[in-house]
This record gives C-alpha cells, sequence and structure tokens, in this order.
C-alpha cells in the first residue's frame, strides 16, 4: 500500500489565512472604540452623580452652590457659598475633569469633560443630564 501525503494544501491555508483577516478588520475598529465609549460613560455617570447631588440639595435649600475643580480624577467638593459649608464631596473617575455653576435657586449647571482625546463631554442642570458642555 502506497502512503498518502498528509497536511493541508495550499489553497486550504490561503482560504484560511483570508478568512482571519476579514475577521480581524471587522473586529479591530469595534475594540479600538470601546476605549473612548468606557470614558464617555464615565463622564456620564461623574456629571450624573454630582447633578443628583446637587437636585437632592435643592431640595431642602436655596442657597447657591460651588464645586471644587479638581485635577482630573481627583475628589470634587460640592458646597453652599452663603455661609460657607461642605454639602458632599465625591471621587471623579480617572481622566475626568469637572466644572459648573450653581446659583441661587434651583439653576445650576455641571460639565465633565474627559481628557481622552475625542471623548464627548456631559452636563447635568437643573433640566437633567445632556451631551456637551452646554446644560440641557
Amino acid at each position: 500500500m502506497k502512503e498518502k501525503d498528509q497536511g493541508f494544501t495550499l489553497i486550504e491555508l490561503l482560504v484560511v489565512m483570508i478568512i482571519i483577516g476579514i475577521l480581524a478588520a471587522i473586529a479591530i475598529p469595534v475594540f479600538l472604540n470601546q476605549r473612548k465609549k468606557a470614558t464617555e460613560t464615565s463622564a456620564k455617570a461623574d456629571v450624573t452623580t454630582i447633578g443628583k447631588e446637587a437636585m437632592s440639595y435643592y431640595v431642602d435649600g436655596t442657597l447657591g452652590l460651588t464645586i471644587a475643580n479638581p485635577a482630573a480624577g481627583g475628589t470634587w467638593t460640592l458646597s453652599t457659598t452663603t455661609p460657607v459649608a461642605v454639602v458632599t464631596t465625591g471621587k471623579l473617575s480617572p481622566g475626568n475633569n469637572v466644572g459648573g455653576t450653581a446659583t441661587t435657586g434651583t439653576n445650576f449647571c455641571f460639565t465633565v469633560t474627559p481628557t481622552l482625546n475625542g471623548a464627548q463631554a456631559w452636563s447635568y442642570g437643573q433640566n437633567g443630564l445632556g451631551a456637551g458642555t452646554t446644560c440641557p
């Protein structure tokens, strides 16, 4: 009996390589955007937390609020202006910056901006959450 050579032909190997190349071409762009989406989600969560803290404060009081502007990923402090008193504090997600204003009454706007280039900033005001640096 004659033994037959075992293995794959060149055509079979090329077909497999082409299939792997197509799958990689589809998967790589999806994975590259995941970091940006995660950063935007953390900014959205941070600004929602700060905004809801301000809204809960305004249920009980009407004094203006200020927010300390920490370094990216630092601890933010929400405090009253008159008298000066800390209302609450919290920690920003790494890579996020916060800014905002609050005036007498329930008129306020806080913005969290990710430091990652191209990532969406989020704002939270008396009307709720909105994309960008302009409050809804």
